[in-house]
């Protein structure tokens, strides 16, 4: 297995991210590898986390193991994915998803690789669905993806943990992004997650809906998630299930929402790495495309 850092120009610059190549001779399928919500980075790790978690990293590796390559890599604007001037308030998540796009066709215009297989985590698993409808790849993974709007989800957690006056303030802000409308009186306690810089962003996100965008798809589709994950419960993955029936969902007991199990990391990416190889090896294309 090697490692090779690279910097992918686009439109707006360059982008930053690590290609893991198996042992061996070439071609091999491709991982395009897309982290989750907010600032986190190729390897999965956050700011917003008391400590690293490299499940990401992880989960390259763990593929690569199995023969496939893959393509981690910065969202535009954190990490080595540095874009000067970009504004929070001016970013959209149709700009995440024309990245995952963009990448996904340097790694199908790359004689080193096959078949490219889009691998999302969290909000990933949303940008991964929307980039399939432009890329064509293989197949879509969906690792502890929601099956509802994003607005809707936040509506249960904001209700589940917040005092009932303050959760009334929140729901009244997410009914006004979900109508595209943004919201000046941010009460203090809700700026983290209402600031203004971060509403348009928040309507961009809120249009799509998981399970009717993966309803439209006639992909080879595995749901992986975590029956330990409470910020997305399993549940999400069963909602995804019934809008797309032929897709496989795989639970992993006691993992959570950041890939470990027992609070081992490695111990859940594991279990995700071997389950897609696994799945990979079952699809048509299994002499060319599928992972060993």
């Amino acid at each position: 297995m090697a490692e090779h850092e690279i910097a992918s120009p686009l439109p707006w610059g360059d982008i930053g991210g690590t290609l893991v190549l198996p042992a061996g001779a070439g071609p091999w399928p491709v991982a395009l590898l897309v982290s989750g919500s907010g600032p986190t980075d190729r390897d999965g790790n956050s700011p917003l986390l008391p400590a690293r978690v490299d499940n990401l990293k992880l989960l390259a590796q763990g593929l690569a193991d199995r023969g496939l390559a893959s393509l981690r890599y910065d969202k535009r604007g954190v990490g080595a994915s540095h874009l000067p001037g970009l504004s929070e308030e001016a970013l959209r998540f149709e700009d995440l998803v024309a990245d995952a796009v963009a990448l996904g066709r340097m790694l199908h215009g790359d004689p080193r690789f096959g078949a490219l297989v889009l691998v999302g985590h969290s909000e990933g698993a949303l940008i991964a669905t929307l980039a399939a409808r432009a890329l064509s790849p293989l197949a879509v993974v969906s690792i502890a993806g929601a099956g509802e709007r994003a607005s809707t989800l936040m509506r249960r957690q904001i209700q589940a943990v917040l005092p009932a006056d303050l959760a009334a303030q929140a729901v009244a802000a997410l009914a006004a992004l979900e109508a595209g409308q943004l919201v000046e009186a941010v009460p203090q306690e809700l700026v983290l997650l209402f600031r203004p810089s971060v509403q348009p962003y928040l309507v961009s996100w809120f249009r799509h809906d998981p399970a009717t965008l993966l309803a439209g798809l006639s992909l080879p589709t595995l749901l992986v998630h975590g029956a330990g994950d409470v910020q997305v419960p399993p549940n999400q993955a069963e909602m995804l299930r019934q809008a797309h029936p032929a897709a496989r969902l795989l639970l992993v007991p006691g993992m959570d929402h950041l890939l470990a199990v027992e609070g081992d990391v490695a111990r859940g990416v594991a279990a995700v790495a071997r389950e897609v190889g696994s799945w990979l090896d079952q699809l048509p294309a299994t002499s060319s495309t599928a992972a060993r």
